[in-house]
């Protein structure tokens, strides 16, 4: 069985990656047991989950390919990322100067670039051992994308929105990043 449409994942007991991602699971039908990465390899050999979220890297270094028989590979309709940024405070911020301050978004535009290509051989990587291990690998088609988002925004984003102050404008501000 693979998991890409909603329909797949009822009945299903998964670990997904935070509350939102798990409300969404939730309103197409999956159970959620809650664990850290570390636990899915387990969690699945004893039958605790059905599937699991993690990170390319966390897939791979867990060798949670040993425990399953199909694997939907990040890719155009994937669901998920990691979301790393670099932060400084305001006041640290404001104290710059403004060379100081080019010189750092210079720097974190290279990082950007760089991580990108990195994030991709992550994935490259993930995709290549699951195949060693004769996992089948599938992807998400748009259609299936489209469901998930409708659920996401039916549940996950109606949420935030009602229970973070400024939610709505967070969610608006992250859907204009392209």
């Amino acid at each position: 069985m693979h998991l890409t449409s909603p329909e797949s994942i009822k009945g299903q007991v998964t670990r997904a990656a935070g509350p939102a991602f798990e409300q969404m699971l939730v309103g197409a039908g999956a159970s959620i047991a809650s664990m850290p990465s570390s636990e899915i390899y387990t969690g699945l050999q004893t039958g605790v989950l059905d599937a699991a979220n993690t990170s390319s890297g966390s897939f791979v270094s867990y060798r949670i390919y040993e425990q399953v028989t199909c694997l939907t590979k990040s890719g155009a309709n994937a669901l998920w990322f990691m979301y790393e940024p670099i932060l400084m405070s305001k006041r640290t911020w404001d104290k710059l100067d403004d060379a100081q301050r080019d010189a750092l978004m210079a720097a974190g535009k290279v990082t950007q670039d760089y991580f990108v290509g990195e994030a991709k051989g992550l994935d490259d990587k993930l995709v290549k051992a699951y195949e060693d291990a004769e996992v089948k690998v599938v992807e998400m088609s748009a259609d299936d994308y489209k469901a998930w988002l409708d659920i996401a925004k039916a549940i996950s984003y109606k949420n935030f929105a009602e229970k973070v102050d400024g939610g709505q404008t967070l969610i608006d501000a992250a859907l204009a990043v392209e």
